[in-house]
């Protein structure tokens, strides 16, 4: 199987704690915009080497700002270029402020069979600062109107914010495990240096964040949200029932797919390629027949880290076997991770390597420290 990835540069206003590539100044160009990435889609016809393509997922951005019109352009061209395709789940971004009967009734017509909401927080005066376009209200009233209109839900939530205690956290947690979506991410607040909500920090608006204080409501969220049946899958990803996001599951598993506008990611398997990061000249080069990505061939060191960065995140893990596929396991590796297994923050069981609870408060570095360098 194989997805598209479809990214939407185009957001009402910008949040405080994103540096994400998007721009609100887009209605100038709005029309080139669509056009180019129409263009790029039959340009990529041959990516995928017509594997099954089972995903499709619109992220952004702000996809839910498209016009009905706009979404049906670029579903029509996927599916007329693309002839090795059945979808089983396609997922739509959307802010709780674009979400009513009429859009919901469009995109499920258009094949939309799951969304994925930017709630962010149930605290009015966290949407403030993070300068969302939706109210707190707006957005219990969405996730409720989605869920009855028969959407699979996907609820976004973001811990660790500044001034919000252990007691706070729950009370998010608590307002969305009533409403039962069948995915929750949730995602800890990093703080980026080009971003409004650093310069907040530095000038002392809001308070730091202490790593302490995240890692209490990470521990909590995976405790309270494990005790009403919902599975953490994935480190910042959970479902209940098996609701696992088909898509984002296959950038953890290794499969392959394409990404088509802005700053978008493909990947084949063996090498990498991304978009230029920036509106105008990725119009101007896609539709001028220019080189308008980067791309990287992906060494067998460089496939054997990506396993160990992406498996370890997962409940499926990281198998021996996989990574022996690649290269021979170096000394230093298996002595790496014999003291990662007496610290207990990795376990192994049938030849696969998982983090334990305690090791998932340490993942990135875990992976770091286990990556291979070859002379």
């Amino acid at each position: 199987m194989a997805g598209i990835y479809i990214h939407i540069p185009f957001c009402k206003q910008k949040c405080s704690y994103c540096d994400f590539y998007f721009s609100t100044t887009y209605q100038g160009y709005r029309t080139k915009m669509i056009s180019a990435m129409l263009h790029e889609i039959k340009l990529q016809k041959a990516y995928l080497k017509n594997e099954m393509i089972e995903t499709l997922y619109f992220g952004g951005g702000t996809p839910s700002l498209l016009t009905k019109e706009e979404l049906q352009s670029i579903i029509q061209i996927v599916f007329k270029t693309f002839l090795n395709i059945s979808i089983k789940e396609f997922t739509l971004e959307a802010n709780p402020d674009d979400i009513n009967e009429v859009t919901l009734s469009n995109w499920k017509e258009l094949g939309v069979n799951r969304l994925s909401i930017g709630v962010q927080s149930f605290f009015q005066e966290d949407l403030d600062w993070m300068n969302r376009a939706h109210t707190a209200k707006e957005s219990t009233e969405a996730v409720l109107l989605a869920q009855k209109m028969g959407f699979s839900l996907s609820v976004d939530l973001i811990y660790g914010l500044p001034n919000r205690t252990l007691v706070d956290w729950k009370h998010n947690l608590d307002k969305l495990i009533a409403i039962r979506p069948e995915h929750i991410s949730a995602y800890c607040l990093t703080i980026e240096k080009r971003t409004a909500l650093n310069k907040m920090i530095q000038t002392k608006q809001l308070p730091k964040v202490e790593e302490e204080a995240q890692a209490q409501q990470f521990e909590l969220m995976v405790n309270e949200l494990s005790k009403v049946g919902y599975e953490q899958y994935e480190i910042s990803n959970f479902a209940r029932d098996a609701h696992y996001s088909i898509h984002n599951s296959s950038y953890w598993k290794g499969v392959h797919y394409i990404g088509i506008g802005p700053s978008a990611h493909s990947y084949d398997g063996k090498s990498r390629q991304w978009n230029i990061a920036n509106n105008q000249l990725y119009i101007k080069k896609v539709l001028s027949g220019e080189t308008y990505f980067e791309k990287e061939v992906l060494s067998l060191q460089d496939q054997f880290n990506e396993l160990i960065l992406t498996g370890l995140r997962t409940k499926w893990g990281v198998s021996r076997l996989q990574l022996s596929d690649k290269l021979k396991l170096p000394e230093e590796f298996k002595k790496q991770l014999e003291k990662f297994k007496e610290l207990r923050l990795i376990h192994e069981e049938n030849n696969t390597l998982y983090l334990t609870e305690k090791g998932k408060l340490q993942a990135d570095y875990i992976a770091s420290m286990l990556f291979i360098e070859l002379d």
